[in-house]
């Protein structure tokens, strides 16, 4: 068997962690509350 160190890791920007949620949480939050909006207005009348 052969030893592999694989404690080698790389650093990712924290604004880039940021960008990418924001990319996803932005479209998915309009898109959880236009639900919301439209299944009120079923059961509202």
């Amino acid at each position: 068997m052969s030893s592999h160190d694989t404690s080698d890791t790389t650093t990712t920007s924290p604004a880039l962690v940021a960008l990418a949620w924001a990319l996803v949480g932005i479209p998915l939050a309009y898109g959880l509350w236009q639900t919301l909006v439209k299944a009120s207005a079923l059961f509202t009348g």
